[in-house]
């Protein structure tokens, strides 16, 4: 095994700081400038702090939580809870009081950080159900000390216990064992109570081992991480920047990623499917207002680029005609696009959702490579991931590391690999029914191409199966139906129905643009009412519709007034929709389409 991963976290993590003391482990931007932090001042950062949860009384095994948005202080947190031998339970920032106080309860969490005065009125709101939790700390100075305490006052304690014993911290960074548990995370789920997946630090140290030998990543790179901690693909984000050495900014919010992208100057990125839509649609609304020379230019650039990403696919020769157009192409388009994004950037990793086939082609053409991977919480997120070297668009890739892979009679994707978790917590009976033999049941639908690379069809339980006995998955067709810079977000229905319906949020911004740089108006003030809006849905769905057999075709959609949000409990976190959810809370909608 490579030098600097230990056994476990703390061990890696003192390997890190060894190797490279001086380098940058984080940037943030604080006052309009970006602030340096260094792997030693990490390392005396998570020292104080995990010294004071140990005068605190924190020992091996206990649990504490963390609920805050990422950010330094996160790391912090994390990584001193690891290496006193605690267990880690991160919460969503999203999470409602509610929530909060299961997720407490069920993990019996002692010690509880916290972001801001936002965060700490929904524990407070809850704090007598939690009969566990003993101390809560805020990571912004605050009145009420009573309830909280600010994060540098807590911190001195550690300080103080330092000074009675230097060698503690570095005594227990060796103690870590591989079958020690390192976190529970409870996932977001589409359906029903969340689950706590269990993962040890031999998880954490498997997925770094097999991420770092299938990319070429290390102390040279820089990305830019906007995405929760609380998720498990952005967790081992942070992990691998621990391990392999790289800087981490931190975006200011996702209203300056542009902005950050070009201060930063990232090598490579993370990302969910949504942001590569959303900067799509916003790419091809920017072109639609601009002069016919100017779509003409843009739009040949995109099939020249196309041509050029087949045969790089294809591992076809470039002729020289066809090199000489996109070297014009690069220039006369491209180039801008990529000046915006730093500049820097290597490839992108997408995860947490499907990616549309036709969003990570139109990013290639234009010199972006979207490496698109598959993994689960219960797999410590990566399990399947395509390289750089080679990739298919629209699979996730080939496996990573020691995974193992079969497809069941029913098309079930099951997993067998030293990541797979242990075990969701206090619950056995819903491990039973997913850890089978020694093998996962990762309640996903694929199959494997000619290429070797898995293909995700879908979820099993989202598969809509009609009156007439079609089999359907719907996330294809809702990725089609967000490809239309009018459409934010969608969802198709049809399960025992004859045929299928969707439910369509709008994309208000671009409607509103449409509407203004034609002079038109709408003869219902209620734009998702507006006869008009409909119209304009009506022939974004009937060009999909055009791509689909016929079956598969939506044949009546509801506009809704509102787009779904992860805060009203529509959407999970990495943004894919919780359809159970939906499909209840939308019942009338629903239903309308069926009379």
């Amino acid at each position: 095994m490579d030098s600097v991963l230990g056994q476990a976290i703390p061990q890696t993590f003192y390997h890190r700081v060894s190797k490279t003391p001086d380098k940058v482990a984080f940037k943030r931007k604080i006052n309009g400038h970006w602030e340096e932090i260094t792997f030693k001042e990490y390392y005396e950062f998570v020292e104080e702090l995990c010294l004071a949860l140990i005068d605190h009384g924190i020992q091996k095994g206990d649990t504490c939580a963390i609920l805050s948005n990422s950010r330094a202080e996160w790391a912090f947190c994390d990584f001193a809870i690891l290496n006193a031998g605690g267990i880690t339970i991160p919460i969503y920032q999203s999470s409602t009081a509610e929530e909060i106080e299961y997720i407490l309860n069920d993990a019996e969490v002692k010690v509880l950080f916290v972001e801001d005065d936002a965060q700490l009125k929904k524990v407070k709101s809850i704090q007598a159900n939690v009969p566990t939790l003993q101390k809560i700390i805020t990571f912004s100075d605050h009145d009420d000390t009573n309830t909280a305490l600010p994060l540098n006052e807590f911190c001195q304690k550690g300080l103080s216990l330092k000074a009675k014993n230097p060698k503690l911290f570095e005594e227990l960074l060796h103690k870590g064992k591989p079958e020690d548990i390192a976190t529970i995370v409870y996932t977001s789920g589409t359906t029903g109570v969340p689950k706590g997946v269990v993962l040890t630090h031999e998880n954490f140290i498997c997925c770094l081992k097999d991420v770092k030998e299938a990319f070429s990543l290390d102390e040279r790179d820089t990305i830019l991480g906007f995405l929760p901690f609380a998720h498990i693909f952005a967790r081992i984000e942070l992990h691998l920047g621990m391990a392999l050495g790289w800087t981490h900014a931190f975006a200011e919010n996702i209203d300056k990623l542009v902005n950050n992208l070009s201060e930063i100057r990232p090598t490579f990125m993370f990302s969910v499917p949504r942001i590569y839509e959303k900067v799509y649609n916003k790419i091809i609304s920017q072109v639609s207002l601009g002069s016919p020379l100017k779509k003409k230019i843009f739009y040949w650039s995109v099939n020249v680029g196309q041509e050029v990403s087949r045969r790089l696919q294809q591992d076809a020769p470039m002729n020289p005609i066809l090199n000489l157009k996109y070297k014009l192409a690069t220039k006369l388009v491209f180039s801008k696009l990529q000046a915006k994004f730093g500049g820097r950037i290597r490839f992108f990793i997408s995860g947490g959702a499907p990616l549309s086939k036709e969003i990570a082609e139109f990013f290639h053409a234009a010199g972006f490579l979207i490496l698109e991977g598959y993994g689960l919480t219960e797999t410590t997120a990566a399990s399947f991931i395509n390289r750089e070297n080679n990739y298919e668009f629209g699979t996730v890739g080939l496996p990573l590391g020691d995974i193992q892979v079969k497809i069941a009679d029913d098309g079930e994707i099951l997993l067998k690999s030293k990541k797979v978790f242990k075990e969701y917590y206090n619950n056995p009976e819903a491990t039973s029914e997913v850890l089978k033999e020694g093998w996962f049941y990762t309640g996903d639908v694929g199959y494997i191409t000619q290429k070797g690379m898995l293909k995700i069809t879908d979820r099993k339980k989202d598969l809509i199966v009609t009156s007439g006995g079609k089999n359907i998955a719907p996330q294809k067709i809702e990725n089609l139906l967000k490809n239309s810079i009018y459409i934010s977000q969608a969802m198709v229905y049809g399960d025992k129905q004859k045929y299928l319906s969707a439910l369509i949020t709008l994309n208000i911004e671009e409607i509103e643009n449409h509407i203004a740089s034609r002079n038109l108006s709408l003869s219902n003030g209620n734009i998702h009412k507006a006869p008009e809006v409909y119209e304009m849905i009506q022939n974004e769905i009937r060009n999909v519709n055009e791509k689909l057999p016929s079956f598969e075709t939506i044949k009546k959609f509801y506009i809704l007034k509102e787009d779904f949000t992860i805060e009203r409990g529509e959407l999970t976190p990495s943004m894919k929709i919780k359809r159970k959810y939906c499909t209840e809370k939308f019942k009338t909608e629903l239903e309308s389409m069926y009379d």
